[in-house]
């Protein structure tokens, strides 16, 4: 994926005036409409896709970033750029606090690795606190425009040549509720194939021994069910993933529920990434 193709300086803006979530996506709305590759999506449609995501879950990142991404059938191609507001707006996201700096991606509907690939590029990039200073200073979008891309160049630059050792990732999660919000964060971090076992705990069988025979339903079913969660990630982003997952679950040290387990990989050859 060449960014210097998808980076859209003219659709870059610096502290808007919106001040809900609402008025922040139809503004990035108009913006996107305004766009070549996006001309036959519409502004209507693309607000009512991006509204429509934001309803299945904030694409709030944390740390007073988000980013609002669709697939659109009407789309030709990928477009990327930046807005800022000029103040926070209440989005819903991850970690409770307010956005400012909006990452907005669209693109073509079948195009899902694609997708996936470039959020986990934008994650990688804001994994380095600068660059949110950096965009809240910038006087306007052209400034916005020129930080991401030497972002992502230098991003390039840092990426190994040889293969980096892995760790094998095991969450196993008997709370629901986190399912999905584990699913994107991985995706947000560019874990792009995992592989997820059904299974159940012992408090399903445990009345079978005679002498907890009396415990007879004492767990409710969905307490019984749990889900594991198997990926590969690189060794450096291991410990970074798990604190990731415990913004989610709260501390793993002080409730029940989920365990995650990180493993050294003596051998490693394919890739479970089937999107």
């Amino acid at each position: 994926m060449n960014f210097f193709d998808i980076v859209s300086e003219s659709a870059c803006a610096v502290k808007i005036p919106a001040r809900t979530r609402e008025q922040v996506l139809r503004e990035i709305a108009s913006r996107a409409a305004a766009l070549p590759a996006l001309k036959k999506a519409g502004r209507d449609e693309i607000f009512r896709r991006l509204l429509e995501r934001e309803q299945q879950g904030s694409t709030g990142f944390g740390g007073g970033v988000a980013i609002p991404h669709a697939r659109l059938p009407m789309a030709d191609e990928f477009v990327l750029f930046i807005v800022t507001t000029a103040k926070p707006v209440e989005f819903q996201a991850m970690d409770r606090k307010k956005v400012q700096i909006f990452f907005v991606l669209l693109g073509p509907e079948q195009n899902v690795r694609e997708h996936l690939q470039i959020l986990a590029a934008i994650s990688n990039v804001l994994a380095h606190g600068k660059i949110r200073k950096e965009l809240l200073a910038a006087g306007d979008g052209s400034v916005l425009h020129e930080i991401l891309l030497s972002r992502i160049q230098e991003q390039e630059r840092l990426t190994p040549q040889e293969q980096e050792k892995m760790k094998l990732l095991f969450l196993v999660l008997y709370e629901e509720r986190f399912f999905y919000d584990i699913l994107e964060y991985f995706l947000q971090e560019g874990v792009d194939g995992a592989t997820i076992i059904d299974s159940t705990g012992m408090g399903q069988y445990i009345s079978n021994i005679p002498l907890f025979a009396s415990f007879i339903g004492f767990m409710n079913e969905q307490k019984n069910h749990s889900r594991t969660i198997m990926a590969t990630v690189p060794e450096s982003q291991a410990e970074s993933m798990v604190r990731g997952i415990e913004r989610i679950t709260g501390d793993l040290e002080k409730k029940q529920g989920a365990m995650v387990m990180l493993l050294d990989v003596a051998f490693c050859k394919g890739t479970m990434e089937m999107l």
